[in-house]
């Protein structure tokens, strides 16, 4: 073999071996940046991640590190930095599924595909009972809420005021995004709000002299007198009948509500007095706003009360939950005084 041709096979298999080299390296390179992009990365260490309003790359990268939410994060950030995520961070509630490629999981955190929250409530008695319940749904914090439904400039902008705006908030299930602001969330509530109000429930409403909002705070205090829903249409029509006669609505759930002790079972007679614009037995009329979140069918009993001539009521003494109805004083006192005797060989003094 000459000399030349050997020099030609060896620059072959040269060649060939660089061909080789080369191809090995494209699909190592190619095997490297689809593990990066497409690989599983994300762990089983928590079910969703949240991400805060106003937060930086650098805060997401941060969390995504303390909270173990990927095996390497340092392909995370290649894969961030590549797909300019870093320009791109959304707020949000964000679910994660074991396995999950950088693709797939920053594609959904720049997209904004975060999953919404369902808030559901009922019964909450205080705004601040409220707002703390909330906080632990959506973003914001219990004071954010707070300073929102206390604010006199905002809520009169929708109609309210600061003692009243509790009854925009009605009892159901929601589904909003966590990152919701509280200018955002009190919308959702009124846009509720406003669709239950229909035009023939304001015509009952009116039918009874009242507002869609002292609806509500009649109801509040039916919804806290009344234990049964049965038993609601005819609360509302008696203290409907006292409010038409002039007469103080005299309602111990108001006296509870004023002295802000939840722990009292027995109304006694020093109570009575207690200064509050909300003691129904020193104020006639309406209280200036609910004494707790009145539920839909409160509401509902109030605009269909039970035509009635009852003007007095006591719990009955047999601690059912309902209630001894009466049209004149002294059948009332006779009803008062069984409850009286009930309550004492109970030992039930406050």
């Amino acid at each position: 073999m000459t000399a030349e041709k050997q020099g030609s096979g060896m620059l072959k298999k040269i060649i060939i071996a660089l061909v080789i080299i080369i191809v090995v390296l494209l699909g190592f390179t190619g095997f490297n940046y689809y593990l990066k992009y497409f690989g599983p990365n994300v762990t089983d260490k928590q079910e969703y991640l949240y991400i805060h309003t106003g937060a930086t790359f650098g805060d997401v990268f941060k969390t995504i590190q303390d909270e173990g939410t990927v095996k390497d994060t340092a392909s995370f950030g290649w894969a961030a930095r590549n797909m300019n995520y870093i320009t791109r961070v959304k707020p949000g509630k964000y679910r994660l599924h074991e396995g999950m490629g950088n693709r797939k999981l920053i594609n959904m955190l720049a997209s904004g595909t975060q999953e919404p929250v369902r808030v559901e409530f009922h019964g909450l008695r205080l705004k601040e009972q409220f707002a703390g319940f909330i906080s632990k749904k959506i973003e914001p914090d219990s004071m954010a809420i707070i300073r929102l439904l206390d604010s006199a400039s905002f809520v009169s902008k929708y109609g309210f005021t600061t003692d009243n705006v509790y009854t925009v908030i009605m009892p159901d299930s929601y589904q909003m995004y966590w990152n919701t602001s509280p200018e955002k969330f009190f919308k959702r509530m009124y846009d509720h709000y406003q669709a239950f109000w229909t035009p023939e429930r304001k015509q009952l409403a009116a039918a009874i002299n009242l507002t869609p909002q002292e609806v509500s705070v009649l109801a509040s205090i039916v919804d806290a007198e009344a234990l049964h829903d049965d038993e609601m249409p005819a609360v509302a029509g008696l203290y409907l009948n006292r409010l038409k006669k002039g007469m103080k609505l005299e309602a111990d759930p108001t006296v509870i509500f004023a002295l802000n002790d939840f722990t009292i079972k027995r109304v006694l007679t020093r109570y009575l007095s207690y200064n509050s614009p909300y003691n129904t037995y020193l104020h006639t009329g309406l209280p200036p706003g609910p004494i707790m979140m009145p539920s839909v069918n409160a509401v509902k009993a109030v605009l269909n009360y039970q035509k009635s001539d009852y003007i007095y009521m006591c719990a009955k003494a047999d601690f059912s939950g309902y209630h001894a109805f009466a049209t004149n004083v002294a059948d009332h006192l006779v009803n008062a005084h069984k409850f009286q005797q009930a309550l004492n060989e109970r030992n039930i003094r406050r």
